[in-house]
């Protein structure tokens, strides 16, 4: 018996001190609440927010769409953060650790939130800003997100009482260091900064960079550019090179420009000439594919005489400044000019010599028969 006794005393013992001095049944209690704020997370995540996500995925606004999905995380987070907050309150144990965790974790909360809601308020601003380019406003969300992220890790580590001002003081000088040996890359990032607050070109303008590369701009990072040839070949410029160099944007053309010499034969009468002047005028003054304003520069004049033709200088520029739909027009101009050409019995010049052999009548040739030597 005194046995049994014993057994009794040393499993109630155990059952009081449990585990680093924390009541057992405390603990059980503590897992009990715990789990159940893992069930209501589970339900919240299964129905709440679902539902939400089906209901704005069906609304015609982006900022709730965008909204709700960028705050998934951070509520399915909170059950977690309250959960430990109840179950905690329930063990007897050093206030002071457990409070520290709590305060960690509703750091990483609200922190987590802010990180989220940046997305969908920069939505707003992107619709809503013509003053700045979107490509800067990407740049400064990015920019916020990581000083967010940054503030959040170095909140957490303050909370246990790791001081990061040495940390800092000694990554400014490091910063030093590496800034002397980064000078190319503040320059990139400086000349980055420059170009989507000047707008000179964005993403999917078409861009010729100091007469060497040509191309579509498919990127505008924090060191370089990418620009895609149209052979498909990507290019990245360092981003100081459009702070040196001169860029053509040709995106930010009002129209194409079509010019042609067009040359006829010099039998082409001068009534020929005039009658296919005034039609591809006409033709021209016709179609709504060509820019008719004043300052356009449309006109069709007999121009010059070349060597083997009567040079004819054909000028117009289109409304389109898509280069695809500029090729199509730029054809049908061309054919509709063969076909006036022809209709009028003319027809197109081509380099050519003429050769004129003079002979003089009445006189024969010599014929030269060498006499036959011995």
């Amino acid at each position: 018996m005194n046995v049994l006794e014993n057994f009794k005393n040393l499993f109630l013992d155990v059952w009081k001190e449990g585990i680093s001095g924390i009541n057992i049944s405390e603990i059980l209690i503590a897992l009990v609440i715990f789990t159940f704020f893992l069930f209501l997370r589970g339900v919240f995540s299964k129905f709440v927010v679902k539902k939400l996500e089906n209901y704005v995925s069906k609304s015609t606004n982006s900022f709730d769409n965008s909204l709700v999905y960028s705050m998934e995380g951070p509520a399915k987070f909170f059950p977690i953060v309250l959960g430990f907050f109840v179950s905690t309150s329930y063990l007897t144990v050093d206030s002071g650790m457990v409070d520290t965790i709590n305060r960690s974790l509703i750091t990483i909360l609200i922190f987590w939130t802010f990180h989220q809601i940046v997305g969908p308020f920069s939505a707003v601003i992107k619709s809503v800003g013509g003053l700045i380019s979107r490509d800067l406003i990407n740049w400064i969300i990015k920019a916020i997100k990581v000083l967010i992220l940054v503030l959040g890790f170095a909140a957490v580590l303050d909370l246990w009482g790791i001081k990061i001002g040495p940390i800092i003081a000694g990554l400014g000088l490091f910063g030093v260091a590496v800034a002397l040996g980064a000078q190319d890359l503040f320059k990139n990032l400086i000349s980055g900064i420059m170009i989507l607050m000047e707008k000179r070109f964005t993403i999917g303008d078409v861009i010729l960079v100091s007469n060497e590369v040509e191309g579509v701009v498919e990127q505008i990072g924090f060191r370089s550019t990418l620009v895609r040839r149209f052979d498909s070949t990507p290019v990245m410029i360092p981003n100081y090179k459009f702070a040196e160099q001169s860029v053509t944007n040709y995106s930010r053309r009002h129209h194409r420009r079509i010019r042609w010499l067009i040359g006829l034969e010099y039998k082409t009468s001068v009534n020929q000439l005039k009658k296919i002047r005034d039609s591809i005028t006409q033709l021209i003054k016709d179609k709504n594919d060509f820019a008719k304003n004043e300052n356009s520069g449309f006109f069709v004049r007999i121009d010059s005489f070349s060597d083997s033709s009567i040079d004819m200088l054909v000028q117009a520029f289109t409304v389109t400044n898509d280069w695809s739909e500029f090729l199509k027009v730029k054809e049908e101009l061309a054919v509709s000019i063969i076909e006036i050409v022809e209709a009028n019995n003319a027809g197109f010049a081509f380099p050519s010599q003429s050769l004129y052999v003079e002979s003089y009548p009445n006189e024969k040739s010599e014929i030269f028969n060498p006499k036959k030597t011995k």
